[in-house]
């Protein structure tokens, strides 16, 4: 235990830890929301959030506590809701939803917080970027080791996320790839789906004072976005979009301290690095692959390269291009196509079903 603590007492260690905790529990989530093609609801869940956490302030005077995460997750469900309403309503698309719904919650919380809590001053640097820089100072103890508080919550969230991908993948497969099917087998997409989203409010609360609402929502889009143009398998995009957000926190820790910037913008800055080299990279999906795709010599109209050495799947049903010279397989079995006009190849040996009628020349041992 002590060779650990001293581990976690290392401000660098702990710093690399919450933002990998923070990308790998928000690329699980956001794997499936690329998926869906609903990706900036995240943007509007961690701004909406805010209402939830606000209300519980007013209700219980508390800066934190389990209570401020069920705050934060109603509200986040209360902006999915609203916006499937104004969905179903035929009259906004869904972006245009998103984009009314989610302003007018985040204004109603910086109002209240106007209006009944004139004393609590909002950093806006702190919600944008988050001080991740200094989450190793709010330390709570586990047992026999010390570790910082957003360091044991996101560790608690990833678990949690890891674990609901893991017992409902193959409905959150089918979910998301065939609701109609989902729904025929019995399953309900639209609960699941409100799940997820719960889920995601809940790390959006976990992450926000840790590393802020920029680097949340890049962790939930670009890893995923940039896995899945590296593979068409949903496990392995899960995998490579957590690879990718560990990365990016360990390269992008490097690069702010090196050249002296914001942590939190730098491993943002570092997803979207790896988005470009997916772009560029990609083995079936990539700029280069596509552009050598175009350039490789194309087969013949009617030729299919893909058929076996010698056999022309171009060619008419039932003849077989591959066949030796003169002889049709596609001919009923027995029998061959490819014999002289009047001849039956087919017939027993010995006999020659070409002869005139009742004449068999090879009958019987030459009878005539």
């Amino acid at each position: 235990m002590i060779g650990v603590q001293a581990w976690l007492d290392d401000p660098s260690v702990t710093i690399v830890l919450i933002g990998a905790l923070v990308g790998v529990a928000a690329s699980l989530l956001g794997t499936f929301l690329v998926l869906r093609r609903e990706s900036m609801l995240s943007d509007a869940i961690s701004h909406s959030v805010l209402l939830g956490i606000v209300a519980v302030y007013l209700l219980t005077g508390s800066l934190d506590g389990p209570l401020h995460v069920v705050g934060a997750a109603v509200a986040g469900l209360a902006t999915v809701v609203l916006t499937d309403l104004l969905v179903r309503s035929r009259r906004v698309k869904q972006d245009a939803a998103i984009g009314l719904v989610f302003p007018a919650l985040f204004a109603a919380a910086v109002l209240l917080i106007n209006v009944y809590a004139r004393e609590v001053h909002l950093d806006t640097d702190a919600v944008l970027l988050g001080e991740i820089a200094f989450a190793w100072l709010d330390v709570v103890r586990v047992g026999d080791l010390v570790v910082a508080r957003s360091l044991a919550t996101m560790l608690v969230i990833a678990a949690a996320n890891l674990a609901f991908v893991v017992l409902l993948y193959k409905e959150l497969k089918l979910a998301t790839f065939d609701p109609a099917l989902a729904i025929a087998l019995g399953l309900r997409p639209a609960l699941i789906g409100y799940a997820l989203l719960g889920l995601l409010s809940v790390t959006a609360v976990g992450a926000f004072d840790a590393v802020g609402a920029i680097l949340f929502v890049a962790f939930v889009i670009v890893p995923p976005a940039a896995a899945y143009l590296l593979t068409d398998r949903l496990w392995r995009m899960l995998a490579y979009g957590s690879a990718i957000a560990i990365a990016s926190s360990v390269i992008g820790y490097a690069l702010a301290r090196a050249f002296d910037v914001s942590i939190g913008g730098s491993m943002a800055s570092t997803t979207g690095g790896f988005l470009l080299l997916a772009l560029a990279f990609g083995p079936k999906y990539g700029l280069i692959a596509q552009a050598l795709r175009r350039r490789a010599p194309q087969p013949p109209p009617g030729v299919d390269r893909g058929a076996p050495p010698g056999v022309d799947r171009g060619a008419p049903p039932g003849v077989d291009r591959g066949a030796p010279p003169g002889v049709g397989r596609g001919a009923p079995p027995g029998v061959d196509r490819g014999a002289p006009p009047g001849v039956d190849r087919g017939a027993p040996p010995g006999v020659d079903r070409g002869a005139p009628p009742g004449l068999g020349a090879a009958a019987g041992g030459g009878r005539t």
